[in-house]
């Protein structure tokens, strides 16, 4: 029995080195990848990258090993770009080639390559073109939109209202404002916050991106050609965004029985729309399973990512209530108690404005990207990076670069204003992405964190229930995204 085991093993190990070794081969041929760590044989570098800190793990041999290098994922290299420079220099200078996208394994049961966000080509250029014009017709960007934030805004301030002062946990307040926000584009209304179904989707949101960030999630990503033979967290993950389609499809079906060509309502009603037109299209990308999972993308993405923002913004307000205080100044002297803000109030508010950008820098909310990947072979300082190679574009060595931001270790609003108290751009500033790949959401959630923020602490003080030097930040689990400590509060009417 011993002997059996010793064999079974031996012909792993060894089967395991062909498949590196022919790998190997094969990506000589094609091209010259940058250094790093040399991997095992089915392992690949698991010895030097544990999970669960994948992140941590490879700023550690950015150390050894530079701003470019490559690490194995089982038998996947993975390209890794540090710092300013480097993803500039491959997302904004060789954008073309960098525009590839792979899908992270715990994802790609439900996704396959459809979607605005997962696909890639010629499917990704129709489907992202099409959702920035539906998008922009809706009004981001726009005043329609913003009266729409500014509604939900008070809707909000109603529910903090019947808190009474109460400590209370902030997460689902601001996902169901933030939610029917994106809602009204892609469903065309909003849905009552005691909602049962919207309640329930708001939920399997909040669970689903936080599933995909926990170590159990990591391993399966890094270690998939293993792990997909044994049941894992991508079945979890896979129930609740089918969970969260199957609403969405229901959508479409209620949408088809009452379209009117002439007078789209909503995101939904466009794709409709477009579907027919290019019926007889046999390259369109127009069809059902499209329609649903951008709208996914759109829901999802659309809801979790500024609502985090906003949760890990009153986290840090209250950690550093001179801040707070210095925003409740800016808000008083121009904005003042007898109006509603808007958006063009902005510009006349450069502290509020870079409290919030730094709120964004310090919370990192991905700190990894979603993975590109490259879309022929490309030269990349020297190396040959083979098509398909999978990309990882660290944004978290871009927003704590220290060439471009003094104290990237501490929270400081100074890092966007100049000598004379002046907003001041910072090119170092990418939570959106940038390039080709850049978030196609990133003006709408621009103007949802200024409005309702603003709205917020122009009406209230964020209390914490304990000492602020005692408040503890570190994200609850960092993965495919930092996800916010959880954490109470009270809100107390100025």
């Amino acid at each position: 029995m011993e002997l059996a085991g010793t064999v079974t093993l031996f012909l792993v190990i060894y089967l395991s080195c062909l498949v590196i070794i022919s790998a190997k081969k094969k990506i000589a041929r094609k091209g010259t990848l940058p250094p790093g760590p040399t991997p095992l044989p089915l392992i690949g570098n698991f010895l030097q990258i544990k999970s669960g800190k994948i992140l941590q793990s490879l700023l550690k041999l950015r150390e050894k090993y530079g701003p470019v290098f490559t690490v194995y994922f089982g038998t996947r290299p993975i390209v890794v770009l540090c710092g300013h420079d480097a993803v500039k220099e491959a997302l904004i200078d060789k954008a073309e080639e960098f525009s590839g996208r792979k899908t992270n394994p715990t994802l790609e049961r439900t996704f396959q390559g459809h979607g605005v966000v997962f696909s890639e080509g010629e499917r990704w250029k129709q489907m992202r073109r099409f959702s920035l014009t539906v998008l922009r017709n809706f009004g981001m960007g726009k005043k329609t939109i913003e009266e729409r934030i500014k509604e939900e805004a008070q809707f909000l301030l109603e529910e903090f209202q019947k808190t009474n002062q109460k400590p209370f946990d902030p997460t689902y307040y601001l996902s169901r404002a933030v939610a029917n926000v994106i809602c009204s584009i892609v469903f065309g209304d909003r849905f009552d916050y005691k909602d049962k179904e919207f309640q329930s989707l708001l939920e399997m949101i909040y669970n689903t991106f936080k599933e995909t960030s926990t170590a159990r999630a990591q391993l399966y990503d890094m270690y998939v050609e293993v792990l997909k033979y044994f049941p894992g967290p991508e079945t979890k993950i896979y129930n609740m965004l089918d969970n969260m389609r199957v609403f969405i499809a229901k959508r479409v079906k209620e949408n088809q029985k009452t379209l009117d060509p002439n007078s789209p309502r909503d995101f939904i009603d466009c794709f409709l729309i477009q579907m027919e037109k290019e019926k007889d299209n046999p390259s369109s990308e127009f069809n059902i399973k499209n329609l649903e999972l951008t709208t996914l993308n759109l829901f999802f993405g659309g809801t979790e990512t500024v609502s985090s923002t906003l949760r890990y913004g009153f986290l840090l307000l209250m950690k550093y209530p001179d801040v707070q205080a210095k925003m409740h100044e800016e808000i008083d002297q121009v904005i003042g108690q007898n109006r509603v803000p808007n958006i063009e109030d902005r510009s006349q508010m450069p502290y509020v404005d870079a409290v919030i950008h730094e709120v964004q820098r310090v919370s990192d909310l991905l700190p990894m990207d979603v993975p590109h990947s490259v879309i022929r072979d490309t030269e990349f300082r020297g190396y040959i990076i083979p098509k398909g190679t999978e990309i990882y574009p660290l944004l978290n060595t871009v927003l704590n670069d220290p060439t471009k931001f003094d104290t990237p270790d501490a929270f400081n609003p100074g890092h966007f204003l100049d000598e004379d108290g002046r907003f001041k751009k910072n090119d170092a500033f990418v939570p959106f992405s940038s390039g080709k790949r850049i978030c196609l959401g990133e003006a709408l959630a621009r103007m949802e964190l200024f409005l309702f923020f603003t709205t917020i602490l122009q009406r209230f003080r964020l209390k914490p229930l304990q000492a602020p030097q005692d408040i503890d930040t570190t994200p609850q689990e960092s993965g495919v995204a930092n996800i916010p400590p959880l954490y109470q509060l009270s809100v107390i009417p100025r």
